[in-house]
């Protein structure tokens, strides 16, 4: 396969997954703080599927869509207000979370329970941006941070983590035979 052929199947399942992001993020839950969605579930099959390099550059084209006005965060909210506001780390941690996946699941390999490690690793991390970031505007403590931000979140993000993962598994022989592994 050619170079340009490969960039370019790299380049649509890219697009594919922000696509995907902006769908998964409707699907909420509306809470006070911060809403309860499956974005983090397209975010995990997006770095298993794309690495590290393809699985950031797609979510970082999923925030800058919204930051232009394309309604793809969650409750069709979109702009620079959204993106920067208090849940924004969370979106902007996306590109951080698909990094990790896609890096410790190349490191780690795609048996289902270090698939699961590595979309751990990428929910803390994307837990800790977004959770900083969140205390930094919002000038909440660290206790009240977790209890809004991430306790209630962490029972669907074990499920999402599994759905994830089983599903990277079963993609993951279409994706070598597209030429990307």
């Amino acid at each position: 396969m050619s170079d340009r052929a490969l960039f370019t199947r790299r380049l649509t399942l890219a697009a594919f997954f922000a696509a995907l992001t902006a769908v998964c993020s409707q699907l909420q839950i509306p809470l006070p703080m911060v809403p309860i969605n499956l974005a983090l579930f397209a975010v995990h099959l997006c770095g298993a599927a794309l690495g590290p390099k393809w699985g950031a550059l797609s979510m970082a084209a999923y925030a800058g869509l919204g930051a232009i006005g394309v309604p793809v965060f969650a409750g069709l909210g979109s702009g620079p207000a959204t993106l920067f506001g208090r849940t924004g780390g969370y979106i902007l941690g996306y590109i951080l979370a698909a990094a990790i996946v896609g890096l410790l699941s190349r490191r780690w390999g795609f048996a289902f329970p270090r698939l699961c490690a590595a979309m751990a690793a990428g929910v803390a991390a994307c837990y800790l941006f977004g959770t900083l970031w969140f205390m930094a505007l919002t000038g909440t403590g660290l206790g009240a941070s977790l209890s809004y931000c991430v306790l209630p979140f962490l029972p669907g993000d074990a499920v999402k983590i599994a759905l994830a993962a089983l599903l990277a598994q079963r993609l993951r022989p279409s994706l070598h035979r597209m030429g990307l592994f």
